[in-house]
């Protein structure tokens, strides 16, 4: 198949590299643009545990001045690849959540306390899920540091933009809800609302599913909110 690749580089790439391995022929077109705040200060002072929700906050940290420090905390991170993207840059204690930012309270409040400290949301402007808010309804401090921005790009190329016209791509990748969102504007911009009824979006999460149904497209989602689920599920053709 012929999918549209959204994420942001370089995980667009590497997406894209292993569709390539599958037999399937990936287009890149990353819908998010992302700039880090390298100057931003930790705030760690007292803090028992770090928490993590994406790549690009781990990409962020690995040349932030206080990156050494940050690596001595327990990290509990939103799920797999997140945990395994923060093993290499050296934290030694990590704890894996079940892939979304909804599902880490629950864990979060089984593995520590509230009285043992605050805990740092190492993260962008910008969040899927409150996750400060809900920690904070359990008792916990949770300070959110902000490390990068995401814009969300203004234009497609002219290539893609005919490939779509012409019904050359079979689906398209959405891994958060801003992407979707961004891809849902572009649609209806370039006049393609009757051209993508006829793609297949697989979301990584049903909020995800819910920003382009409004286009009329064919929403699919995995069981869980894991990337290798979702490409297992664009394998499946299910």
């Amino acid at each position: 198949m012929r999918l549209l690749v959204t994420r942001p580089e370089p995980d667009a790439t590497r997406e894209a590299e292993t569709l390539t391995a599958l037999g399937h022929e990936p287009v890149r077109a990353p819908l998010l643009q992302i700039e880090f705040l390298p100057d931003v200060p930790l705030n760690l002072n007292g803090a028992q545990a770090i928490v993590i929700t994406s790549r690009n906050a781990l990409r962020a940290l690995g040349t932030h001045p206080e990156r050494e420090k940050a690596v001595q905390l327990p990290l509990f991170a939103v799920g797999e690849a997140t945990a395994w993207a923060a093993r290499q840059l050296g934290f030694t204690e990590v704890t894996i959540g079940p892939g979304t930012g909804a599902g880490l309270p629950p864990i979060i409040c089984t593995e520590v306390h509230p009285d043992h400290g605050p805990l740092i949301h190492i993260g962008a402007e910008k969040v899927a899920f409150d996750l400060k808010g809900t920690l904070e309804e359990d008792g916990f401090e949770l300070r959110r540091v902000v490390l990068y921005r995401s814009h969300p790009v203004e234009e497609l190329s002219e290539e893609i933009v005919q490939q779509l016209k012409n019904g050359d791509i079979d689906g398209v990748l959405l891994m958060s809800p801003r992407t979707a969102r961004a891809f849902a504007r572009l649609i209806q911009r370039y006049g393609l609302v009757t051209e993508a009824k006829g793609l297949v979006c697989y979301c990584l999460s049903k909020a995800i599913a819910e920003a382009v149904v409004t286009l009329g497209v064919e929403a699919r989602v995995p069981q869980y909110a894991r990337e290798e689920d979702l490409i297992a599920l664009v394998e499946s053709g299910a």
